[in-house]
């Protein structure tokens, strides 16, 4: 494969894209392989489809090694499905709708369990027919409220999506592992570092799921991992739940003046003033926060509900909205607050909450951090402005609705499993992997036959690859301040084969090199710009990012031709040095060191 850079159709750009937020994003528009044509909405140029096609092909690859099977759905789906599962209404605001000219309801795909287990349905109807693993690799789309750093997060982007078909759940924990293990040698063989995290299921549903993340400073996910192996998404995060303690000879709960005290911090204050405790000083911990939020539920419902928490601790929404899914979680605004005038800001407590505090059906719901265990003693609020409750015990003067996880979660906080105190990072997510169980086959009534002839319910997982985000993590850990620097296995070409000068020699010499490359099976972009100068040809080398960088030029006169590698430079060391290679031996110098680049 040759390219010419005098016919690619590409442009570089010296200038950052003013809405670059990360390396990705800045590079690959700089570089020429994406181009921005909405918020969340990306084209692919000629040189970002060839990397996102070798990324597919390595996907594709280990997808068949497995068994599974390629399909290919629409992206324009129908309405019925999906309100047969309940995600119609589920996904809310994320779901593109539309509507054709007889007025029937269409979406656009932002993923296709509903298809699948449908296509499966048409098709088969015995045990004998399973197991099945089939995939697809397709655009899907979701209204994201905030699409930002290019690929990392848009509204349109390309997926893997595969679903195994089994009998029964032993069946579903082979299929599952035979996907984990695929997915290893996916990431491996793309070089991307990843490490593998429990997750919440959060709309898709099922028993179980697994993230596959690759940890970064600009990661928007966090998650959390032990000296003796547990990692977690922080969402899936569980508190370790305390014994409970005995209250027989705990003091009255007692209400006590606390003006000018709506924050903790002015409360832990004025307490270790006027109300010292005798054994030591009061702190954040030894108070109950009560936080009112609003959940904002699929059928645009709106529930005010009030989480209880530790004092040193802030409240996690992005924990709180995987504990309470499908719903999305808001702050309290102005209006919630007037609908219930029973709520004193500053100065909540569980007395106007929850239908075992206030005996009333239509109470707000109170929902408690899984340390508020019976026996502990708080301070909180006397739902009276400017007055505060002392030593109010759980379990004896109040009770939650339930148990929430929503309190942040922190380093040095101790494992859900006893391995050691976890440390916190942050990552991308490449991929998901679910054990969906039956739900959607439950939903859409696809069972099977089995051996005695009784009709079971298919058990189902489904797993998922960003594909796209794939090629934005490459570009994450593989560039410098000049730009780019892909892996050989996936970069746009193998070889960026630079000719400079005006010396028709050169150019004759570096036609005839490409040649010669492309005849050995190597791919080569050629810049065979006649009228552009070397330092801009260099520029574009390192902003374009090929492995190995070829310079046909003043050493010709020498019998010599440049060749370097591109690679990724820090700190304070400077470009690598390049070797000079006869020109005789070139070709068969640069196959062979693109044949051990792509060896690994």
């Amino acid at each position: 494969m040759l390219l010419r850079m005098s016919t690619l159709f590409v442009r570089t750009l010296r200038e950052d894209p003013a809405d670059a937020e990360v390396p990705s994003h800045r590079l690959l528009v700089r570089a020429g392989y994406i181009r921005r044509a909405a918020p969340g909405i990306y084209t692919w140029l000629p040189l970002g489809l060839r990397v996102l096609a070798k990324v597919e092909a390595v996907v594709r690859e280990e997808m068949a090694a497995i068994g599974a099977q390629e399909v290919h759905f629409p992206a324009l789906l129908p309405r019925e499905p999906y309100e047969e599962t309940g995600r119609w209404t589920e996904y809310g605001p994320n779901l593109f709708r539309l509507r054709d000219r007889r007025e029937n309801d269409y979406l656009l795909a932002p993923t296709h369990e509903e298809m699948f287990t449908l296509l499966v349905k048409d098709l088969y109807s015995s045990y004998k027919d399973l197991p099945l693993a089939l995939y697809q690799i397709q655009t899907k789309y979701r209204d994201e409220a905030r699409p930002r750093a290019g690929l990392l997060r848009g509204r349109e982007f390309v997926m893997k999506d595969a679903y195994s078909f089994d009998v029964d759940d032993t069946g579903l924990e082979a299929a599952y592992q035979r996907q984990r293990e695929a997915y290893q040698r996916i990431f491996s063989r793309l070089g991307l570092d990843f490490v593998i995290v429990s997750a919440v299921s959060g709309a898709m549903g099922g028993s179980g799921s697994e993230e596959f993340l690759m940890p970064t400073p600009i990661g928007e996910d966090t998650f959390v991992r032990s000296p003796g192996g547990y990692a977690a998404n922080v969402e899936a995060v569980t508190t370790p739940v305390p014994d409970p303690l005995p209250f027989d000879d705990a003091p009255a709960a007692h209400v006590e003046d606390t003006p000018d005290t709506p924050t903790i911090e002015t409360l832990v204050a004025l307490a270790d003033e006027r109300f010292p405790r005798p054994d030591r000083a009061w702190t954040a911990a030894d108070t109950l926060k009560n936080v009112v939020v609003a959940l904002v539920h699929p059928d645009g419902e709106r529930e005010v509900v009030v989480v209880g928490v530790p004092g040193d601790r802030e409240v996690d929404v992005k924990r709180l909205e995987a504990s309470l899914a499908p719903a999305a979680v808001e702050t309290a605004g102005e209006a919630d607050f007037a609908r219930h005038p029973e709520l004193v800001k500053g100065y909540i407590g569980p007395g106007v909450l929850g239908r075992a505090n206030t005996g009333r059906e239509d109470a707000i719901r109170y929902l408690l951090d899984p340390r508020v265990v019976p026996g502990t003693r708080w301070v909180t609020g006397a739902d009276e402005p400017g007055r505060h409750v002392f030593d109010l015990v759980a379990g004896r003067d109040f009770v939650g609705d339930g148990t929430v996880e929503a309190a942040e979660v922190r380093s040095g906080d101790p494992a859900p499993d006893g391995s050691g105190p976890l440390e916190l990072a942050r990552g991308i997510e490449i991929g998901h992997i679910f054990q969906l169980g039956r739900k959607y086959a439950e939903a859409l009534g696809l069972t099977v036959l089995d051996q005695n002839g009784k009709a079971v319910t298919v058990t189902m997982g489904s797993y998922g690859i960003g594909v796209s985000r794939a090629v934005a993590a490459l570009a994450e850990t593989n560039h410098d301040d000049a730009g780019l620097a892909w892996p050989a296995a996936v970069a746009p070409a193998h070889v960026h084969l630079v000719a400079t000068g005006k010396d028709q020699a050169v150019f004759s010499a570096a036609e005839e090199l490409a040649a010669d490359l492309v005849g050995l099976g190597v791919e080569v972009l050629y810049d065979d710009r006649p009228k552009v100068s070397p330092g801009v040809k260099f520029a574009d080398a390192e902003l374009i990012g090929a492995p190995v960088v070829v310079v046909v030029g003043r050493g010709l006169a020498d019998g010599v031709v440049d060749v370097r590698l591109r690679r990724p430079v820090g700190g304070g060391e400077g470009r690598p040095q390049g070797e000079q290679v006869p020109v005789a031996q070139a070709a068969d110098h640069v196959g062979r060191l693109v044949a051990d680049l792509l060896q690994g």
